[in-house]
């Protein structure tokens, strides 16, 4: 069962573009965390809804690019042919 090189390249590659995927859940634990919690101080105080949402939001915003970044590193892993 012979693997040749580029074979093993491109299939290494599948697998980090696989792992690298992963990381989109850490940012949708935070973010329903985050969105708990602020509807949460909402509900305590309701006169403070804009200013909790406005930094709920900006939170989030944080947040997600832990996954954007690991979507990034999974489309370069899988469209630009390493080493081809």
């Amino acid at each position: 069962m012979g693997i040749s090189g580029q074979d093993l390249i491109y299939a290494c590659s599948a697998i980090g573009a696989g792992l690298a995927m992963i990381a989109g859940i850490g940012p949708g634990v935070g973010q329903g965390i985050a969105a708990g919690h602020g509807a949460s101080a909402v509900g305590r105080n309701p006169g403070a809804k804009g200013d909790i949402t406005t930094t709920m939001l900006l939170g989030q915003a944080v947040a997600e690019t832990t996954g954007l970044y690991g979507l990034v590193v999974a489309f370069i892993l899988m469209f630009v042919k390493p080493f081809s």
